[in-house]
């Protein structure tokens, strides 16, 4: 197998359109790769500048999770803190997260921000929302967001080999005008859902606007992890 590594987005476009296969860390292809046979052609996207932004409001695809920092929003910053092992946040890569995973760890965290995907085409770099990015799995160049008041992240206990666990996510935006707007997304199994509601002083008011979105499918028991989530984020705001 032949690695490539452009140092640009023209160049990684001209890798594209050689036939090369993109990688992140590779955590997620070696296994398949050595049973079904090693591409001849890869292309990593990790000397290209845009892939590996990291600062404020932007994430580069190419950047991996342990380099993940305080950046970038806490909701973020935890949700890649609690991938898998310290061993794979050193190689696996924010654009294999969430393209190729099945689990997509970091989804709901970059949902909560609202974030915007670039994504790199035979056409060039164009923006995108993250539900194409998620059924279309084209190759992502990196995320654009504005930044939250607050926000919180929590992963839930399960058993090992067992369901996935829950995770939420949480983050408060300022709309100006008009009231703060919070939004929610939990991971459930294999399933991500996502709600907002306004909020104007009143948590009992926005939790039960919440309750009548996409997330009036989590189970009760999953409320308890909401709530507590959403009590938190709406506490740092106060005391910020």
């Amino acid at each position: 197998m032949l690695l490539r590594l452009p140092t640009s987005v023209s160049e990684a476009r001209e890798c594209l359109a050689e036939g090369a296969v993109p990688i992140g860390g590779a955590t997620l292809l070696w296994a398949e790769w050595q049973r079904d046979g090693f591409p001849a052609l890869a292309m990593s996207l990790r000397e290209v500048p845009e892939a590996v932004a990291l600062g404020r409001g932007t994430l580069g695809a190419a950047v991996v999770l342990h380099r993940i920092d305080d950046r970038v929003p806490d909701v973020l910053r935890l949700a890649a803190a609690s991938v898998g092992t310290g061993a794979v946040r050193r190689a696996a890569t924010v654009g294999g997260n969430l393209v190729g995973s099945t689990l997509r760890c970091l989804l709901p965290a970059v949902l909560v921000l609202e974030a915007r995907a670039s994504v790199l085409g035979p056409d060039g770099v164009r923006e995108s929302d993250l539900s194409e990015v998620t059924a279309k799995r084209p190759l992502l160049l990196g995320l654009r967001w504005r930044e939250p008041v607050s926000s919180a992240y929590r992963k839930l206990p399960a058993d090992p080999g067992g369901r996935p666990p829950l995770t939420v996510s949480v983050a408060l935006h300022a709309d100006a005008p008009g009231p703060q707007r919070l939004r929610v997304a939990v991971r459930d199994g294999y399933e991500v859902l996502d709600g907002s509601a306004p909020y104007d002083d009143d948590p009992d008011t926005t939790l039960h606007t919440l309750r009548a979105t996409a997330l009036r499918d989590l189970p009760e028991g999953a409320w308890d992890a909401v709530d507590a989530q959403v009590g938190e984020v709406l506490r740092a705001a106060d005391d910020g």
